[in-house]
């Protein structure tokens, strides 16, 4: 299949009605949409009491095909009761991710034991018993507790308090393999880890960078705003190893003109070498300064490190920077130009920033370009980490960490006379390798897909094996139920967010607080995850503490706690009576005051080191257009024209230089695997020197190598070879 020429479009269109048939139809899938509950994929801030499809502008219809499709997923019919007495586990394990992801929903809590060949069914009453008899024989060291976003805030916080109250700070989330080196980032240099802007703030920049993501693929929505920045006269700078057609061109479908003509999204578009963002952004910087188009006086006034900062770029070697970027003096002479000239920027960036050994340099390189030339603490300009999940940041907000904030902590115990854990909790990584070294016996998994997510595949497998009790709350079938095998594995059959009893809150990536209504259930037997968590607490810890846990499945009592512990989170108490949802307070910076002890923002000067000091292939992977997170609803790749996941795509000119032909097979190998049969696929966009292969499929080739502060895994500028 050839690539598109533009993102969204008629395409888009026919998608939404092909998705309807398998939904059961255009008006059922139309009112599930509409319901008010918000977006249950990435966190751009759809739905909620605005209603469906609508954004908190209050802009409408606005949806995209991630939302559809995460939508009908929710509304498929219940797995067939012979699917597990018909598919062994070992035939599971031959099922890609779509095809377990369509296997329908689960329904039944499903129990695997090891040496058997099949899922067997067993009764809530007597896995609930199982689960709390294993938790009572274990010390709390000895378990992990791990949280995916696309759970609400009440469950998030009920599940790490009891974890907590149980006796551990092994809690942590998916952000972890995503965005915790944004968080550390911004943190170190604003004080605040989340978006110090609003979405009005985006949509009237005059100009945005975009770097190291695609949310033409990955975060649709988005796509809105910047037609509307490029409407108004604004650029757009993309950042990219490879070019991605929807960040040339987007067709919005619900904007007739775009529609028809299309809209030209990238004012510049720049192929740096993956991994070589931190030296791009440090030439950018030095130019600035070199250049005087510096805020002098923001600087002096609203940071502190400047003269140090200033010191630094002076030293650098301009053609250095250059070609450790990958970039022309040119393309690093046109960014600045355009940067020098901007009135308001905003800075974006996903996990093409974050999945590297020096995640969190680069992110506060960003915060060193933007505070250059004063663009954070003012209205229209600042710092957008486009988020993943539609809830991460908020399942983070209300505590899921393994170092409460202190603030939470100190209310929690001063409030509710607790006693809370003090060790040092682990981050995700650190519990699959506690786990494979033989010192954790249990893990329960709020959601997601943790073996799907992790890097080292093997490791992940061999780690997750070695458990006695692994425990995962899920809607649908992924390959962890098939892959990630321990001495007892058990899948809890849950509602999804708008089949909730009770009303539920999420939070948007910019600090936006939304109410879900809920709805009625599509199908007998899935429970929801707070009324799970609730009665699992009270079998193991009893009603008799602090915390009467059997009264803890009311979401309006989690959320009047929620609202005593976590800052910033006071009008969640009523929310569910007002309907009236809120911007979290402290976050949002439109003057340059920032939550630093200061109220300035720190600079970072960072040394640059070579990305590729071997000079190998360096791989990065992606996701594909019909995917989400580890979920893979399509298993071609409609914008990049790839009709299968089993490929690594690489420039022609490398395909010769390497002695390849197009669809060769080959082995593809990295220092933590390899790959056999994989397909070699010529592919213009991407950078010579660089390569692309699909996550989670080529996790096995990604070593456990970290960010040192984030912990964040390097899933991208992996050195790999190629063997024919």
């Amino acid at each position: 299949m050839k690539p598109v020429k533009s993102g969204g479009g008629w395409r888009a269109i026919l998608y939404t009605f092909s998705k309807s048939r398998e939904a059961g139809g255009l008006w059922k899938l139309w009112k599930a949409m509409r319901s008010r509950n918000s977006c249950k994929t990435c966190a751009l801030g759809m739905g909620g009491q605005k209603g469906g499809m609508v954004n908190e502008l209050g802009s409408f219809p606005e949806v995209c095909k991630k939302s559809l499709q995460a939508m009908v997923a929710d509304m498929q019919g219940a797995i067939p009761a012979d699917y597990f007495s018909t598919y062994s586990v070992a035939q599971m394990q031959q099922f890609t991710p779509r095809e377990l992801e369509h296997a329908g929903r689960l329904t039944s809590p499903m129990i695997y034991r090891a040496g058997e060949n099949y899922y067997q069914p067993i009764s809530w009453e007597e896995v609930f018993s199982k689960i709390a008899e294993k938790l009572k024989s274990l010390t709390p060291a000895e378990t992990f507790w791990y949280f995916s976003g696309r759970s609400s805030n009440e469950a998030g916080f009920l599940l790490q308090l009891f974890a907590r109250l149980y006796g551990t700070n092994n809690v942590n989330n998916c952000s972890y393999y995503c965005h915790q080196a944004s968080g550390v980032g911004l943190t170190n240099t604003f004080g605040s880890g989340t978006a110090t802007l609003l979405l009005e703030d985006v949509e009237h920049a005059d100009l945005v960078f975009i770097i190291g993501g695609n949310p033409s693929s990955n975060h649709p929505r988005l796509m809105s705003s910047l037609k509307h920045v490029r409407r108004r006269g604004g650029k757009i700078i993309v950042i990219n190893p490879v070019i991605e057609p929807g960040l040339v061109n987007f067709s919005v479908p619900s904007d007739p003109i775009s529609l028809l003509f299309g809209t030209k999204i990238a004012s510049l578009y720049v192929q740096p070498n993956i991994g070589g963002d931190l030296a791009l952004l440090t030439a950018i910087s030095k130019r600035i300064v070199e250049r005087g188009a510096h805020d002098e006086n923001f600087l002096n006034t609203a940071t502190e490190g400047w003269p140090e900062l200033r010191d630094h770029l002076a030293q650098q070697n301009l053609e250095e920077l250059c070609q450790l970027a990958g970039v022309t003096r040119d393309e690093i002479e046109q960014m600045t130009d355009l940067y020098a000239n901007a009135k308001n920027a905003v800075f974006c960036w996903t996990m093409g920033i974050t999945h590297h050994a020096n995640g969190v340099e680069n992110v506060e390189a960003i915060g060193n370009l933007a505070c250059l030339r004063g663009m954070v603490g003012k209205p229209h300009a600042g710092m957008l980490p486009i988020r993943g999940h539609s809830n991460v940041q908020g399942i983070g907000s209300v505590g899921v960490t393994p170092k409460l904030k202190e603030a939470i902590f100190d209310r929690l115990q001063s409030n509710y006379g607790l006693q809370l854990p003090t060790e040092t909790g682990l981050d995700t990584l650190a519990c699959m390798e506690e786990s494979h070294a033989g010192r954790m016996k249990f893990g329960l998994c709020l959601g997601g897909n943790l073996f799907g997510s992790n890097p080292d595949a093997t490791f992940a497998r061999e780690s997750l094996s070695k458990l006695d009790m692994l425990v995962t709350l899920s809607t649908t079938l992924n390959t962890g139920h098939a892959h990630a095998l321990a001495k007892e594995t058990i899948i809890l059959p849950v509602l999804a967010r708008d089949e909730e009893p009770q009303p539920t809150t999420q939070e948007s990536m910019f600090n936006y607080v939304r109410l879900s209504d809920g709805g009625p259930s599509r199908h007998q037997g899935p429970k929801s995850e707070i009324e799970v968590i609730s009665h699992l607490a009270s079998q193991v810890l009893g009603d008799e503490g602090p915390i009467h846990w059997s009264n803890m499945e009311q979401t309006g009592r989690i959320r009047e706690m929620i609202s005593t512990v976590v800052p910033g989170y006071e009008a969640v108490k009523e929310i569910d009576k007002t309907k009236k949802e809120f911007q979290i307070e402290g976050r949002t910076f439109h003057t340059p005051q920032f939550a630093t002890p200061s109220g300035k923002a720190k600079l970072h000067p960072h040394t640059v080191k070579s990305s590729n000091p071997g000079n190998q292939l360096q791989l990065m992977t992606v996701r594909s257009e019909g995917q989400f997170n580890t979920v893979v609803y399509e298993d071609y790749d409609l914008y990049r024209g790839v009709d299968r996941r089993d490929v690594v795509l690489l420039n022609p000119e490398d395909v010769t230089r390497l002695g390849l032909k197009a669809n060769q097979k080959v082995t593809v190998q990295s220092v933590a695997g390899a790959l056999k049969n994989i397909l070699v696929y010529e592919f213009p966009g991407i950078k010579a020197g660089n390569a692309l292969m699909y996550y989670p499929e080529a996790n096995i080739l990604v070593p456990r190598t970290r960010d040192p502060r984030s912990k964040t895994p390097a899933f991208k500028g992996i050195p790999i070879e190629i063997l024919a």
